[in-house]
């Protein structure tokens, strides 16, 4: 399948387009993950752990959605954006939402 962040394929002829596809990722807060990462916010420098839990939740969301645009039939995904955020959930922190969005489309 072609993934594709860009809306115009160079040598790529769009057959169809198939609609909007999306997808999701959520994670819970880790205790000992936010404990390290509270640390590194007074003595400063990079989150490791939380960069490696977006890169993952990055990739997940992109397999998730390709799987979405294969059952409209896609063979490719082409506008693809990817956004993080934040879900505030009472006292007991926070859950990390990855999402990604597209158009899936059909290619000649």
């Amino acid at each position: 399948m072609l993934l594709s962040t860009t809306d115009v394929l160079q040598g790529v002829e769009i057959e169809s387009y198939l609609g909007i596809v999306t997808a999701e990722v959520v994670y819970g807060s880790n205790a000992l993950r936010d404990f390290f990462a509270g640390i590194r916010d007074i003595i400063g420098g990079r989150t490791g752990a939380y960069e490696r839990v977006f890169e993952q939740g990055q990739k997940e969301a992109v397999a998730e959605l390709e799987r979405r645009a294969k059952r409209l039939g896609a063979d490719g995904v082409i506008g693809i954006n990817l956004n993080t955020s934040t879900i505030n959930v009472d006292q007991t922190g926070v859950l990390l939402l990855i999402t990604a969005t597209g158009t899936a489309v059909q290619i000649r």
